[in-house]
């Protein structure tokens, strides 16, 4: 039985990680969503709201499991017994940050390997700060994420107001 885990923060998640993490599916027997919950970043969304949101999305797969992590990737791979750690490649910077950080993690043990699926080309351009900025500034974001999605960050968004700036500064790496 082959267990990968797809690791990231999801905050939030989109359609780019949605099929990820489907075809992902396709090719192991399990596929746990490892939702990160201390990145360097800043979150708009709390650790519960993201893992809430990755279960709603994933609620009707069986061979999805979604919970929260922390400390080193690879780590939480061995405690959980997955043998393979799922990436997406977006650009080519995303291939250059993935072969190091594949290597590192080799660095750290060697029982768990990396596999890079390439986005679909409709999700080539989002991330999840392109997510939060568009919706920061009232853009229509309907084809980017799920509904729930949606509906959390409009709430989220209306309760912060104008006067708090919610979009952290861009990174290559959501």
């Amino acid at each position: 039985m082959l267990k990968a885990v797809f690791p990231g923060s999801f905050d939030p998640i989109h359609n780019g990680h949605i099929d990820i993490a489907n075809r992902a599916a396709k090719l192991v027997d399990e596929l746990v969503i490892a939702v990160f919950d201390k990145p360097l970043k800043n979150f708009l969304l709390s650790p519960e709201e993201r893992i809430s949101l990755v279960k709603g999305v994933f609620k009707d797969n069986p061979k999805v499991t979604v919970c929260g992590y922390s400390g080193l990737t690879v780590n939480f791979c061995e405690l959980i017994g997955a043998k393979v750690m799922i990436r997406g490649l977006r650009v080519f910077s995303d291939f250059e940050f993935e072969f190091r950080m594949a290597l590192a993690n080799h660095r750290l043990t060697q029982n768990v390997e990396m596999m890079a699926l390439i986005t679909s080309e409709e999700h080539t351009f989002l991330s999840s700060s392109t997510v939060r900025e568009i919706a920061s500034l009232g853009g229509d974001i309907s084809t980017m994420v799920p509904k729930s999605v949606e509906e959390i960050l409009k709430k989220k968004l209306s309760n912060l107001g104008d006067n708090n700036p919610i979009v952290p500064g861009h990174t290559l790496r959501d």
